[in-house]
C-alpha cells in the first residue's frame, strides 16, 4: 500500500528553513532598488575617518512603527538586517539595535571601504538614505633634502620637502627658527593618493648657522607633523681689538699700552698678526701671538695698529688708533668704548645679528678662492676721544670771540659815518648863481658873479 505524502511545513521552519532565509532576504533587497524617496523618517550623518581607525555608521528612525532597518554597503550588499548580519566581514560589529536605530562599527578602515551606505526602512512605501564614509590618508614619510650640507655666507641654498601618499594633497609650509618662510609646492597624482613637493630658496648668512629650517605639514588627518635641519653656514672671523692696559684715562708717554685681538670665525681663523698701517711697526713693540705690547710710550708710536685674521673663507681685520699724549696732560676721555654700525644693508634686515659692535674702519678681503659679500665685525677704539673732545670745545670758544669783535668793529665803523654825514648837510650854489638874484638874463648873471669875486672872499665858510 503507497504510504501517504507529508506535507510540508510552513516556510521558514524545517530542513528548508535556512535556506530560506537568503531568499528572503535578496526579495527584500531588490524590492528596495526602488527610486530614492525623501527619507522623512530616517537620519544619518556622513562619516570622516582616519585610514586605520574605527568609522560608525548610524541609521535612525524618527517615529518609529516597528518596520525593519537594513544596512546596505556601496555594492548594494546587506550588511544588518535588523541584528543579523549576512556579510562574512567580520570587520562590522553590532554597537545598538533597537526599533529606532541600528549602529554599526566598521573597524580597521581602508580606502576600499569609502562610498556610499545605504539605511534602508521597510515601510510602505519603503524609505532610503545613504551616508558618506570619506578615508583620510596621512602623508607617510616626510623628508627634507638640502642641496649643500654646508653653506658660505651669502650663498642661495635649495632646499626641498616632500611628504608622500597623503589623501587629500597636503599643504606644507617653511620655518626658519620662529619666522615663516614661503615656498614652492607642486603635487602629483598616484592613483587615490598625493605626493607633495616643496621647493625653498633660501640665501644664508653668519646668523643663519645652527638656526633649525622646519617643513610642517597641515593635514586633516595628523597634527603637528614636521621634521627639520640644521643649517651650517662657513663665515669669515669677526675681529676685535680690546685694550688691556690702560684700562681708561689717557695713554701718555712712558706708560705702557696693551692690545689684545681676538677673533672668531667658521671655520675657526688659523692665521692671525698684527701690523701699523702706512708706516712699519716700531721696533720696541712686543707681538705675542694675539698680544700687542709697547712698554714705554712716546710721541712717535702714534698711528693706527691693525689685527688681521683669516680663515678658509676670508680675511677681516680691526684697527686701533693711538695718540700718544704729554706727561702732564691732565684731560680724561670723554667717551670710552666702540662705534657700532652695521656692515652692510642685509644686517640692517637681520637685526643684531651677534651682538658684537662693528668699528667705522672695519673691512675684509676675500680670499681668491671664495666669493663673499657681508663685511667683517670688527671693533675700533681710539685713544684721542677725549683729547679731541676738549680741542673741539676750545675752538668753538676761539671762533666765537672772533665773530664777537668783526660785529662789535662793525657797529663802530656805521656810528662814525653817520656822524660824518650828519655834519656835512646843508644848500650849496655854485659861482654863476651868486648874481642870478639881481640879473635880467643868464648872460648878465654870469657878468655879476665875475665881477663879484672880490666880494666873495670876504665871506667864507670853514668847515671843521
Amino acid at each position: 500500500m503507497a504510504g501517504r505524502a507529508q506535507p510540508s511545513g510552513p516556510a521558514g521552519s524545517g530542513g528548508g528553513a535556512p535556506g530560506l532565509l537568503p531568499l528572503l532576504l535578496l526579495l527584500l533587497s531588490a524590492a528596495a532598488i526602488i527610486p530614492r524617496g525623501d527619507g522623512q523618517n530616517l537620519v544619518t550623518e556622513d562619516v570622516t575617518v582616519v585610514e586605520g581607525d574605527v568609522a560608525t555608521i548610524s541609521c535612525r528612525v524618527k517615529n518609529s512603527d516597528d518596520s525593519v532597518i537594513q544596512l546596505l554597503n556601496p555594492n548594494r550588499q546587506t550588511i544588518y538586517f535588523r541584528d543579523f548580519r549576512p556579510l562574512k566581514d567580520s570587520r562590522f560589529q553590532l554597537v545598538n539595535f533597537s526599533n529606532s536605530e541600528l549602529r554599526v562599527s566598521l573597524t580597521n578602515v581602508s580606502i576600499s571601504d569609502e562610498g556610499r551606505y545605504f539605511c534602508q526602512l521597510y515601510t510602505d512605501p519603503p524609505q532610503e538614505i545613504y551616508t558618506t564614509i570619506t578615508v583620510l590618508v596621512p602623508p607617510r614619510n616626510l623628508v627634507i633634502d638640502i642641496q649643500k650640507e654646508t653653506a658660505v655666507e651669502g650663498e642661495e641654498i635649495e632646499l626641498n620637502c616632500t611628504a608622500m601618499a597623503s589623501r587629500p594633497a597636503t599643504t606644507i609650509r617653511w620655518f626658519k627658527g620662529n619666522k615663516e618662510l614661503t615656498g614652492k609646492s607642486e603635487v602629483e597624482q598616484w592613483s587615490d593618493m598625493y605626493t607633495v613637493t616643496s621647493q625653498l630658496l633660501l640665501k644664508v648668512g653668519r646668523e643663519d648657522d645652527g638656526v633649525p629650517v622646519i617643513c610642517l605639514v597641515d593635514h586633516p588627518a595628523v597634527k603637528d607633523l614636521q621634521t627639520q635641519r640644521y643649517l651650517e653656514v662657513m663665515y669669515k672671523p669677526q675681529v676685535r681689538v680690546s685694550q688691556n692696559y690702560p684700562l681708561q684715562g689717557l695713554t701718555r708717554e712712558g706708560e705702557p699700552l696693551e692690545l689684545t685681538c681676538t677673533a672668531f670665525g667658521k671655520p675657526q681663523p688659523t692665521d692671525m698678526r698684527w701690523l701699523r698701517v702706512d708706516d712699519e711697526m716700531p721696533q720696541h713693540v712686543v707681538v705675542s701671538g694675539s698680544n700687542l705690547l709697547i712698554s714705554n710710550l712716546n710721541k712717535t708710536d702714534n698711528g693706527t695698529y691693525r689685527c688681521e685674521a683669516s680663515n678658509a673663507v676670508g680675511k677681516s681685520h680691526a684697527d686701533y688708533m693711538l695718540f700718544v699724549y704729554d706727561t702732564t696732560a691732565t684731560t680724561e676721555p670723554a667717551v670710552h668704548g666702540f662705534t657700532q654700525l652695521p656692515n652692510s644693508a642685509e644686517e640692517l634686515d637681520y637685526g643684531d645679528l651677534s651682538g658684537t659692535p662693528v668699528p667705522l674702519t672695519a673691512s675684509t678681503e676675500a680670499l681668491p678662492t671664495v666669493q663673499l659679500s657681508n663685511a667683517s665685525l670688527a671693533f675700533q677704539p681710539d685713544s684721542r676721544a677725549g683729547e679731541e673732545g676738549a680741542i673741539r670745545s676750545v675752538d668753538h670758544a676761539v671762533v666765537g670771540g672772533v665773530v664777537a669783535v668783526v660785529v662789535f668793529a662793525m657797529l663802530c665803523l656805521l656810528i662814525i659815518l653817520g656822524r660824518y654825514f650828519a655834519r656835512h648837510k646843508g644848500t650849496y650854489f655854485t659861482h654863476e648863481a651868486k648874481g642870478a638874484d639881481d640879473a635880467a638874463d643868464a648872460d648878465t648873471a654870469i657878468i655879476n658873479a665875475e665881477g663879484g669875486q672880490n666880494n666873495s672872499e670876504e665871506k667864507k665858510e670853514y668847515f671843521i
